[in-house]
């Protein structure tokens, strides 16, 4: 089967060690049950995917599902899921509506690819959003933290796009490539991972078998 999306949440960082006692940082990403909720194809959709509902929904917040989600829901035979996700990249032929992947879906792999929102940062100037090193610190200096000439003269006269400036930093889609898979627990749901991966401790993650390594 090719690769799935399986969602998670991010539940921070950790630590362990290799054999050598070299100390590895790590992300810790607990795997929820994804349930496939429906299989589209190109005769009826248009395109082929597999969508995957997570997150089993307490019995309080099932009052807040619609009527249509509800349909939708039913006709898949499973329970209602808080989020849904669809996986482009996969064989129709090797799953069923109602199949359940966990943690154990990673065991055999050496490499994942994760996809995340980052945190947001709000509105940041040219050093901290783009790396500026800024003017001299000196006291008669008017010149510390700005971005220096935005524009041009009468020729071109205008800014040119893409010119890097002040702005909204953060909360943008990311995607970390190739990170070892440094443990898998089934038992617990837990994947762990080597490095950093976008988003806040509890941020919804998507994982799947990396598409550059481990082939």
């Amino acid at each position: 089967m090719k690769s799935l999306k399986i969602m998670g949440r991010k539940r921070g960082m950790s630590r362990l060690f290799d054999e050598k006692g070299n100390l590895v940082p790590c992300s810790v990403i607990e795997i929820e049950p994804n349930i496939v909720v429906q299989l589209k194809t190109k005769e009826r959709d248009g395109y082929e995917a597999i969508q995957l509902g997570s997150g089993r929904l307490s019995s309080a917040r099932k009052k807040n599902v619609t009527k249509p989600e509800l349909g939708h829901f039913k006709k898949a035979g499973v329970e209602p899921e808080e989020f849904l996700q669809e996986s482009f990249d996969s064989s129709l032929e090797e799953v069923q509506i109602g199949q359940e992947f966990n943690a154990s879906y990673f065991e055999d792999v050496e490499f994942v690819d994760v996809v995340g929102t980052t945190k947001g940062k709000g509105y940041q100037g040219v050093m901290k959003r783009h790396g500026f090193g800024g003017g001299p610190a000196a006291h008669g200096s008017g010149f510390h933290r700005h971005a220096g000439s935005t524009g041009m003269r009468s020729t071109p006269g205008r800014t040119f796009k893409e010119h890097k400036m002040p702005g909204h930093m953060g909360a943008v889609r990311q995607t970390t490539e190739s990170l070892k898979v440094l443990k898998v627990d089934a038992e617990k749901g837990l994947l762990i991972v080597k490095g950093a991966i976008p988003g806040a401790k509890g941020c919804l993650v998507s994982v799947r078998k990396s598409m550059k390594k481990g082939k």
